[in-house]
């Protein structure tokens, strides 16, 4: 099995060969999209193919450490949108980056993303997964800070990064609970422990699952951008647009949703039902995805209106999983991938032809000015907002709707009026951006942008629309809906909740927005984003992150510099200054101290 070991380590390679031989010669571009292609043509050829394969990596007693590649459905037809998706990132990139002064560390740092997440899709066990889990948070970092001289940059790559630190740890407490309770890390051999404890321990059982799987959760809360460690998402959009499109629309935010569902393969979906883990998965999921629709209703910047989105349709992934319909969640992630990174890129040629202006008010008019940006913006609007039968997202969200109605009545509403409000939005951003006319000089003058950019454009319109049906999923190993369209519980009513939703959301965002010049609703709770960031920023970092820094500046400053080290520094220069007096170079000094050691001799040998 080479391939795969050829598409694990060939980004690795490209990404250290940029760094240290081909950064000054302008090949590095070249060189990681040749690589990007690569990767893309291997992942064909690896579709359909099964088997693990791992070379032990370190060893400490009895335990050892593999590193292994694990090929099945899941991750074959998972390496098809990373790969995928990736490649047209890097086209995209190509012009978009062209005039950055540092942009062969940029497409480093896309080597190096795509490295990472490759080992977490094709990892065999949960130690190869964290660790690669950590890449990927390191080379976000570097993606999303790459403009690090701008303030707002370099604060949202360390604000990702924290949050994401803050889910890794939880999520390695619930590797070590489930290693403790299976006996194993491997997720080929994960399922006989857990019987075995199951078995053995029944009493418990159900209790402490929970726990470790609550835990492993909390990795993919902080990576896939849960409540409450979302903050860093929206704010993540100030890095180049197809880092978005890459990381935030397509893989690094899906690892979560995947990776849980990776649990739920290996241990088996029956161990779930009931379980209260999932409950807490599916409530997160079902409240993330409201929350952020509704912050989305109210945002002006066309990045982060998708990055809204992207959240919501998250929550939307994350709750099927917790339904224990995890399959469901995995095709929504399939197709969402296509139709959100067509929609990033699609903004990101706005934001190209329009100077770098990102405030949709400003906008206006793009449809004529850029009939193919508009037409493919279009398509993967109607794409996320689900129009029925003739886009990809209509079949993998009923799909989700479907598991909610028959889990949870009250989720299964949550989620139809999620589907009403990304609706509306997505028909406010288009009715504002693209029709009507310019407001601003930048959409006065804009152009259509060229074949670099427009190719990926097209060519995710197509996989937006067809990547929900079987004759693409299917072949793509897409995990494709449990059941055939009809013959759901409650198929009638779930079709019919999901078309009024449509029908009412493109009437209210059409009535409300169409001719206007600024937003004729004002939510200050929305647009200040439920005051959480503020929250965050005023509360737990002043009263909790910046006390305990002073707490530990007080305690390094008094005690370690002040008495240990400083104290013990102070102490051995003023005995050396002491001792340095009776060097004073004078004769007289020198044969008074002789004789005075001589009379102190003489007195202890007389008299002791």
């Amino acid at each position: 099995m080479t391939l795969p070991w050829i598409l694990l380590f060939l980004p690795l390679v490209v990404a250290a060969a940029n760094q240290l031989l081909l950064k000054k010669t302008g090949l590095a571009p070249i060189v990681s999209v040749a690589s990007a292609a690569a990767t893309f043509v291997i992942a064909i050829l690896l579709l359909g193919t099964t088997g693990t394969t791992s070379f032990e990596w370190a060893t400490i007693g009895d335990f050892s450490i593999d590193i292994g590649v694990k090929l099945d459905r899941l991750s074959t037809g998972m390496m098809i949108v990373v790969t995928g998706v990736g490649l047209l990132v890097h086209i995209f990139s190509l012009a978009y980056m062209k005039d950055d002064e540092a942009k062969a560390r940029y497409f480093t740092g896309l080597s190096l993303f795509m490295f990472s997440m490759t080992g977490i899709v094709l990892a065999s066990n949960f130690i190869m997964t964290f660790i690669f889990w950590e890449l990927v948070g390191v080379s976000s970092y570097l993606l999303i800070g790459h403009w690090y001289g701008k303030d707002s940059a370099a604060d949202a790559a360390k604000k990702a990064f924290l949050c994401n630190r803050v889910g890794d740890f939880g999520f390695m407490i619930g590797i070590l609970m489930l290693w403790g309770i299976t006996g194993a890390l491997s997720f080929d051999e994960m399922k006989p422990g857990l019987e075995a404890y199951r078995s053995a321990n029944p009493a418990i059982f159900g209790g402490v699952l929970s726990a470790a799987v609550l835990c492993i959760f909390c990795g993919a809360i902080g990576k896939s951008a849960q409540l409450p460690l979302h903050v860093w998402l929206p704010d993540a959009m100030e890095g180049p647009t197809p880092v978005s499109a890459l990381i935030h629309a397509a893989t690094m935010v899906a690892a979560g949703v995947y990776m849980l569902f990776r649990l739920q393969f290996s241990l088996g979906a029956d161990v779930f039902v009931g379980l209260t883990a999932s409950t807490v998965i599916a409530w997160t999921g079902g409240i993330t995805s409201l929350v952020a629709a509704l912050m989305a209703t109210q945002q002006d910047d066309i990045k982060r209106v998708l990055a809204y989105s992207t959240l919501s349709q998250l929550g939307y992934m994350v709750m099927a999983v917790g339904l224990v319909s995890g399959e469901a969640g995995m095709f929504h992630l399939f197709t969402h991938a296509w139709f959100k990174a067509l929609l990033f890129l699609g903004s990101g040629a706005v934001i190209y032809a329009c100077h770098h202006e990102q405030n949709i008010w400003k906008m206006g008019g793009l449809l004529k000015k850029m009939p193919l940006t508009g037409a493919t913006f279009a398509i993967g609007t109607a794409a996320l907002i689900a129009v029925p039968y003739v886009t990809s997202g209509f079949w993998s969200k009923e799909e989700i709707l479907a598991a909610a109605f028959s889990g949870n009545k009250i989720l299964f509403g949550i989620a139809i009026f999620v589907a009403f409000l990304t609706t509306f939005y997505m028909t406010r951003l288009f009715v504002v951006a693209f029709l009507g006319k310019p407001r601003d000089h930048g959409a006065e003058h804009a152009h259509e942008v060229g074949p670099l950019m427009s190719l990926p454009l097209v060519v995710l319109a197509i996989m937006a629309i067809v990547s929900g049906f079987a004759f693409t999923s299917d072949k793509l190993n897409a995990f494709r809906p449990i059941h055939e369209s009809g013959h759901a519980e409650g198929h009638g009513i779930i079709l019919g909740a999901s078309i009024a939703s449509l029908v009412l959301g493109l009437i209210a965002g059409f009535v409300m927005y169409r001719g206007k010049e600024k937003d004729p609703v004002v939510i200050p709770l929305l647009q200040n984003r439920f005051y959480i960031d503020r929250f965050y920023d005023h509360f737990v970092v002043r009263y909790f992150q910046d006390a305990f820094s002073a707490i530990i500046h007080f305690f390094d400053e008094f005690f370690i510099n002040g008495i240990f080290v400083g104290g013990l520094s102070r102490a051995a220069e003023s005995t050396g200054n002491l001792f340095r007096k009776v060097q004073s170079g004078s004769l007289q000094t020198y044969a008074f101290a002789f004789g005075l050691g001589v009379v102190f001799l003489i007195y202890f040998t007389v008299f002791f």
